[in-house]
């Protein structure tokens, strides 16, 4: 199976100047995000006060009111476009308003500048936005391909700057059988093919050095370790889907509730994994994507389908890691037989859904 895949080139500017400069674009950004999202809200408003419904403006029209603005805020039109979009796609995927983005204070959205290559010069190593131009490391290593058709300019947590860019290139993906994933907590995912893939447990590891400086009030050391952890969880995931969509042109994964699951003792564990984060990856890698409700996928037999007597139910059945169908006597792996069954109800459904959101940058 072929199609297009989008690969993200990121790179750290190197200019010590940049980030105040970007830091004014920054702010440009929110304010054209802020407002798309405060039309959005009151277009929902006259809505439900029986007015004509005007509740999905699409980011052409978002666009078209917003002819000038860039000029005004001292921005590039075509960035001012690009928000527009950014907003609108957020908006149809989450079916809901996004929130806006804060510039100041502890919750500060970090700073994002998108741009479209049609208005950039792009010269070796370099950069040229509003005239001034931003320089980035590592382009040997890495060269930019020609066929970039975009990108942004993003701030991470300790304010340091990078340049990022979208490059469309041709995806292939295995006509192998479809694979279904079973996530958890010790093992992070239990395949369909009887692979368990063991959960790394990144915040468990980092977790004494950051009490450490949280402790002795070291804000900027706290940071670092939290990107340290970001890093290699998203390396992690990063390597993980794209292996499995690689090898496999159907991936089923279970629905479960990350967000649920956070609330209780534990929170730690459920947020060190990213399960929302990998299943968005597998969303916009895999050749076809299916996320099915996982309800009773433990308990039924995954060779005859029953809930046997000898099934682990209920919160007392959690240790029981291996148990045997007293229907027709197959022996199964708690996660394993998750998995399997969690792809029998995809492909049951026939109704899966094409991967085609995409990842951020």
């Amino acid at each position: 199976m072929s199609g297009l895949a989008v690969l993200t080139y990121k790179y750290r500017l190197k200019d010590r100047g940049a980030s105040k400069a970007l830091s004014r674009h920054a702010y440009a950004v929110n304010q054209v995000f802020n407002w798309c999202a405060a039309a959005q809200r009151d277009a929902e408003n006259r809505y439900r006060l029986g007015s004509p419904p005007r509740k999905w403006d699409s980011h052409y029209i978002l666009a078209s009111q917003c002819k000038g603005v860039g000029a005004e805020l001292g921005i590039h039109q075509q960035t001012v476009q690009e928000v527009c979009r950014q907003f609108a796609a957020s908006r149809d995927q989450h079916r809901r308003c996004p929130r806006f983005r804060a510039s100041f204070g502890q919750k500060r959205a970090l700073g994002w500048v998108p741009f479209q290559m049609q208005s950039r010069r792009v010269d070796g190593n370099s950069i040229t936005y509003r005239g001034k131009k931003y320089r980035w490391f590592g382009n040997k290593r890495r060269p930019l391909p020609l066929t970039a058709k975009g990108g942004a300019f993003v701030e991470d947590a300790l304010g340091r700057w990078y340049v990022t860019f979208h490059v469309e290139v041709a995806a292939s993906h295995s006509a192998g059988a479809g694979i279904g994933i079973d996530l958890g907590l010790k093992d992070f995912a239990a395949l369909s093919t009887g692979e368990k893939i063991t959960a790394p447990r990144l915040y468990r590891d980092h977790e004494a050095k950051l009490a450490t400086a949280q402790r002795a009030r070291k804000t900027r050391r706290a940071k670092q370790i939290h990107a340290k952890i970001a890093n290699r969880r998203r390396d992690f995931q990063h390597k993980l889907s794209t292996r499995l969509s690689r090898e496999h042109a159907f991936i089923a994964v279970g629905n479960v509730n990350a967000k649920s699951l956070a609330k209780t003792k534990m929170a730690k564990s459920v947020l060190d994994a990213g399960w929302s984060a990998f299943r968005n990856m597998l969303a916009y890698k895999a050749g076809t994507f299916a996320e099915v409700d996982e309800r009773f996928t433990t308990q039924a037999c995954s060779c005859c389908g029953t809930i046997s007597a000898s099934s682990p139910k209920g919160m007392g059945a959690l240790g029981i890691r291996a148990w045997d169908c007293s229907e027709c006597g197959a022996s199964h792996d708690r996660d394993v037989n998750a998995a399997r069954n969690i792809l029998a109800l995809a492909l049951s459904a026939q109704r899966p859904v094409e991967g085609s959101r995409r990842a951020a940058s």
